[in-house]
């Protein structure tokens, strides 16, 4: 896989981000929905999230598969916030199905980590949704559970789940 950071956000990448993601959500994974989505449910969500990006806020982590598609993502999220502007939120981490258990999450996360070194932060912040295990996959990368808010996701009427916050320092 190929990183490449801030990479232009052409149409055409955008169409593949949103077929990522909804591909992404549709086998489970924890990037915002529950259950099975469409293209025009995650549309909106993207365009949110794009307009950091185009602003240049936020930073956009794109990791291409042997054909040049979008096959991961993650985002560099700033909180807009001068106090915290040492620090980014590693958001809307992602890694096309057909691609996981090859490694590629964990050299996404390698890639984020080296990203954010090289842009002079001194930690990563990523939430994780309890109920999953995903505690488990970034604990090896150095990320230490930091919080938890209990009950946070509503996933479904009765099914509450913890927001498991992590961090990882890089000073």
């Amino acid at each position: 896989m190929r990183f490449e950071l801030d990479p232009e956000l052409t149409p055409e990448l955008r169409e593949q981000i949103v077929g990522l993601w909804t591909d992404v959500s549709n086998a489970g994974g924890a990037v915002g929905f529950t259950g099975q989505v469409s293209r025009e449910q995650v549309e909106p969500v993207a365009r949110r999230t794009f307009e950091g990006i185009d602003a240049g806020i936020d930073r956009l982590l794109v990791g291409y598969d042997e054909d040049g598609v979008a096959a991961a993502m993650a985002i560099l999220v700033s909180r807009r916030f001068a106090l915290s502007a040492h620090w980014r939120t590693v958001g809307r981490v992602m890694v096309h199905p057909r691609r996981q258990g090859r490694g590629e999450g964990a050299a996404l996360m390698r890639e984020a980590e080296r990203v954010g070194r090289g842009l002079g932060l001194e930690g990563l912040h990523i939430t994780v949704r309890g109920g999953l295990g995903l505690e488990r996959f970034y604990a090896p990368l150095g990320y230490k559970e930091v919080g938890r808010l209990p009950g946070a996701l509503r996933m479904a009427p009765g099914d509450d789940r913890d927001e498991i916050v992590m961090w990882l320092d890089l000073s």
